[in-house]
């Protein structure tokens, strides 16, 4: 699953199967019209059952889905996500509110959601997060990350630079990226050297091994207080998860 069109087709497409499966056992016990146009003429009049069914079975997809990802969270411990190699990190090591966040720079449902994480940030200063570069989406998605990463060789100016990036409308490319870091405040010069660095290539493979453990495997993918969560966020939804 890379986004979550993907992940509703084919709920959807599971769900219609399963809604067939169940009306023509119905039928056949004699609870429903047996013949095809009975049954082609009760779903015409009826269409809501298989709308029904398709909700009720993605429903119980995505629950089952984020019960193996919350398994994986819980064995891995959230220490794991809070490791220098991999994340960049930001507040109190004690917080009681702890927030990761896997990304990509160019994903939609990130951009979506970096008000309600910008806003959080400034307004709870006591709050611990992760930002981890999950860069899934093709060669401009690890470009974006690449520099990122290479941005935390001068931290005061990672979180400009990152806010930056995620309030983009287009998708970043080199001249974008570089334009942004001049306005962060960044060393440029300095960014293009560290992002020829190792070090960035093995944080990358780090990322993406940690959320390969984590069953995570696409953006925005969210831990608050240790609990997973898929999707773009908004403020209210955040604060509601949080409970601050």
């Amino acid at each position: 699953m890379t986004d979550h069109w993907k992940s509703a087709i084919a709920g959807g497409i599971g769900g219609g199967a399963l809604a067939l499966i169940v009306l023509f056992g119905a039928s056949k016990f004699g609870m429903l019209p047996g013949s095809d146009r009975e049954m082609h003429d009760y779903l015409m009049s009826h269409p809501a059952i298989i709308y029904d069914m398709q909700s009720k079975a993605q429903a119980e997809q995505d629950a089952a889905s984020e019960a193996t990802q919350q398994a994986a969270v819980d064995k891995l411990g959230l220490k794991a996500f809070f490791d220098p190699r991999i994340a960049f990190m930001t507040g109190p090591v004690d917080a009681k509110t702890t927030i990761v966040e896997f990304f990509d720079y160019n994903c939609p449902y990130c951009r979506a959601s970096i008000p309600a994480v910008k806003k959080f940030y400034e307004t709870h200063k006591n709050a611990r997060f992760a930002f981890i570069e999950f860069p899934i989406k093709g060669a401009q998605s690890t470009l974006a990350a690449r520099a990122a990463m290479a941005a935390r060789h001068q931290p005061d100016k990672y979180l400009a630079f990152h806010f930056l990036l995620m309030n983009e409308e287009s998708v970043i490319d080199q001249d974008l990226l570089f334009e942004d870091a001049k306005k962060a405040g960044l060393d440029v010069p300095k960014l293009e050297a560290d992002m020829n660095d190792p070090k960035v290539d093995q944080a990358l493979a780090a990322a993406h091994s940690l959320a390969l453990a984590a069953n995570v495997d696409a953006t925005p993918v969210f831990i608050i207080d240790g609990k997973i969560r898929e999707g773009a966020l908004d403020s209210d939804l955040l604060q509601k998860l949080t409970k601050s």
